[in-house]
């Protein structure tokens, strides 16, 4: 149940829905990430929404779900790609201590925007952008859905800093429902059913056995598992093509400011790559295509 995503149908409506459980991949994103405990819990929200988003996914890609705000964390994201590898950030501002129960608004401060952002291996780049004007993720995310996508959804999100966790409901364009009236009535009763699950429920339940338990009179029927884990796409080769993007003038200032060599350290997963003059000038003279 760790670290998996369970993706099920209501057979005879039209809504579809996901439960999510991160331990692991969650506490290996801290490792690289070390925060202070609301912070770290607003992080795991956001694995737990990207993960969840990411099932909507049809191409091979990433989604990111992403916050930049002038409260004291002035930014915060989240990556899941179409293979369920994940990978998260959060930047803290200096200043006082930040409260033990700061939420969204106070962590990211007013006047703040949520992007939603699908990157295709293949394809055009994709973003959406709603503001935050919700006191937590979940309302954030519904206010996106409802003002860009025009679907019915809702999410639930749990975070206790060691663990984290999140269900999603879905209303589906289709013919499964005897009548429009009938899918608003399961809409409701799925809705409500959600309403009533628990943190511990979700940390502790098997997926299929809390959505037997929350929804078995819709008749849920699951449509596969994924496993999610940690995975950062940070690569000696990415690095490199960031750095011949600078320029020679900029990358010849860069070697003789740092004795003789370049650092690039990945912010996500805290690797290291290194390149001295002679590596940086056969970058420079490589064809673009070898770069790739």
């Amino acid at each position: 149940m760790s670290d998996q995503l369970e993706r099920f149908i209501l057979s005879q409506h039209d809504i579809r829905g996901q439960v999510v459980t991160l331990s692991e991949a969650y506490r290996a994103v801290l490792e690289n990430n070390p925060l202070p405990a609301p912070v770290a819990r607003l992080l795991g929200e956001f694995l737990a929404a990207a993960c969840l988003l990411s099932t909507t996914l049809k191409f091979d890609g990433l989604l990111s779900l992403q916050a930049r705000g002038k409260g004291r964390v002035s930014l915060i994201m989240a990556e899941c790609t179409h293979h369920s590898d994940l990978r998260g950030i959060a930047r803290i501002t200096e200043g006082a201590p930040i409260a033990g129960q700061a939420g969204l608004r106070e962590l990211i401060g007013a006047h703040s925007a949520l992007t939603i952002t699908l990157e295709p291996k293949r394809g055009e780049r994709y973003q959406g952008v709603v503001p935050m004007e919700q006191g937590d993720l979940a309302g954030c995310l519904q206010d996106y859905f409802t003002q860009s996508e025009q679907l019915d959804t809702r999410f639930w999100l749990e975070c206790d800093g060691n663990q984290a966790g999140g269900i999603m409901l879905q209303v589906l364009p289709g013919n499964n429902a005897a009548s429009a009236e009938e899918n608003r009535d399961a809409w409701e009763t799925a809705r409500h059913l959600a309403d009533s699950v628990t943190a511990r429920e979700l940390y502790t339940l098997p997926h299929r056995e809390l959505i037997h338990r929350l929804f078995h009179q819709l008749k849920p029927a699951s449509l596969g598992t994924d496993t999610i884990r940690f995975k950062c796409s940070c690569s000696r080769e990415r690095s490199a093509r960031a750095l011949v993007s600078l320029g020679a003038g900029d990358l010849y200032k860069l070697l003789d400011e740092q004795n003789g060599e370049i650092v690039t350290n990945c912010q996500f997963c805290n690797a290291r790559y290194h390149f001295d003059r002679d590596q940086i000038e056969v970058l420079l003279n490589a064809p673009p295509h070898t770069l790739h």
